[in-house]
């Protein structure tokens, strides 16, 4: 095979005037995909990466930046909005605090309350009351996930939602066309004999190439809704890959169960993507007679989504200033640690100010290149006084930012630029001192278990420092 392409290249190359055609036409494709690429007007530094990385893939390069590149999605935002004003306002707390404001004007979610907020760790605390909740429906099941495997926990999952269909239940699975591509339409045949609904959320279609492909823009969230009075949130998907009963090498992952008027708003969230994915809404109404009754309870909650249906990146703001507000500490859990420049300086801003700011990252990442990017921000941090912890041996997959003792915001965005840009992401930010301390506690013993990155750690040039910063330069790309 590379004879062949040998062969054809130099055959290519023996034409008259081969080289100067060549350069001719790369020279156009460059200024062309440039040119394209450079009216998004992303930051400086995404858009020189995305130039240099395919300026080396003459023509190439242009299907991969039309398949994989930074995408808006404005007609379905527009979309989305019009949906959400089918269901009936719930009341809130009209606190006209800072970050309160910020967030209801970047996502246009009011502030709420939950009367009763759990914080449930792994795979064992959340497929159990996720189970417990979906055998308590009386009317409807609603459930968003990112990855649902055909495995053990998925077939649970299933199975559960199965019998409630079968019992007359009204049961919604929205899933990743591509994080749950496992799970084959088969699987889910029994489901929807049973009266059960499915649908995928952006299915590839690459044979229809007049039709720009969104492989590239994922549904993140992981949330479910039973009957509008029970909702999970956090960053726990449907895989025996999360549960340590099943893996001894399971993630360290944190979700959270919620109830009162917060679950109205993931209520929203859900028909919004279920509106967007399948254009049904006929079930919209009928949904709003059987919510709850509005019950004010004592936790503060703001809904917090992000995407490329939206220009504010919500979630990433929320976190930047959260952090810039900060009195005494602040302590961040992430999967993957691939901050822009706002979110770097937010962090090192605190840790100079004197403020406890702590990193926990997993020891390995499930991607090499991404482990070595995270850790070529290592020195910078602990330099301003940061304190880094790498989790292991078990990948840590929590999300979760604490505030000093009061605020705390909990999901499924990684803080990186995929998360705070691309896909389709679900958070709370909880104002209340019982949450707060919970997940302090939670931290702590997070903290205990791994290991302090120390400003003397070994750095030889050829083993980390030069793959650190080679990995550095795709930083927004991942």
């Amino acid at each position: 095979m590379l004879e062949t392409l040998q062969h054809l290249w130099h055959t290519l190359l023996a034409l008259p005037h081969a080289r100067a055609w060549l350069t001719a036409a790369w020279v156009l494709y460059f200024l062309g995909l440039g040119s394209w690429i450079l009216l998004q007007k992303r930051e400086p530094v995404a858009t020189l990466s995305w130039l240099i990385s395919l300026a080396a893939l003459p023509y190439l390069g242009f299907f991969i930046y039309y398949i994989f590149g930074p995408q808006r999605l404005t007609r379905q935002r527009l979309r989305r909005r019009r949906t959400r004003l089918a269901l009936p306002p719930s009341e809130h707390d009209a606190s006209t605090q800072e970050l309160r404001t910020l967030a209801q004007s970047t996502t246009g979610y009011a502030p709420t309350t939950a009367c009763d907020v759990r914080l449930l760790v792994d795979g064992c605390s959340k497929y159990p009351a996720l189970l417990e909740a979906i055998a308590s429906a009386r009317h409807h099941v609603h459930l968003e996930y990112y990855i649902l495997e055909p495995d053990h926990t998925g077939r649970s999952i299933r199975d559960a939602l199965i019998e409630r269909a079968s019992a007359g239940i009204a049961v919604r699975l929205l899933i990743d066309a591509v994080g749950s591509k496992r799970a084959r339409r088969t699987f889910f045949k029994p489901l929807i004999d049973a009266g059960g609904e499915v649908a995928w959320f952006h299915p590839p279609k690459l044979w229809l190439p007049w039709r720009r492909p969104l492989v590239n823009l994922r549904t993140h969230r992981k949330i479910a809704v039973i009957d509008g009075r029970v909702g999970f949130i956090g960053g726990i998907n449907l895989t025996d890959e999360e549960d340590p009963r099943r893996r001894t090498d399971a993630y360290r992952d944190l979700h959270l169960r919620i109830e009162g008027d917060a679950v109205r708003k993931l209520q929203d969230l859900f028909i919004d993507d279920w509106a967007y994915a399948t254009g049904g809404r006929n079930f919209i109404n009928e949904i709003a007679c059987v919510m709850p009754r509005s019950c004010p309870g004592g936790v503060h909650v703001q809904l917090l989504t992000s995407g490329p249906d939206s220009p504010w990146e919500a979630i990433h703001r929320l976190h930047v200033s959260a952090i810039h507000d900060a009195k005494r500490r602040v302590w961040l859990a992430t999967p993957y640690f691939v901050p822009g420049e706002a979110a770097l300086m937010a962090l090192t801003s605190a840790a100079l100010g004197g403020l406890d700011v702590r990193l926990l990252v997993p020891k390995r990442s499930d991607s090499l290149l991404v482990t070595l990017c995270v850790r070529s921000f290592y020195d910078d941090l602990i330099s301003a006084g940061v304190k880094v912890y790498e989790y292991g041996p078990r990948m840590l997959h929590t999300k979760a930012l604490l505030v000093d003792d009061q605020l705390a915001i909990v999901g499924s965005a990684n803080f990186d630029y995929r998360s705070f840009r691309l896909n389709f992401e679900a958070s709370l930010l909880l104002n209340s001192a019982r949450v707060a301390e919970q997940l302090s506690d939670l931290l702590t013993g997070e903290f205990q278990h791994a290991q302090q990155v120390s400003a003397q750690r070994p750095k030889p040039l050829l083993a980390v420092r030069l793959p650190e910063a080679f990995a550095r330069l795709f930083a927004p790309l991942l």
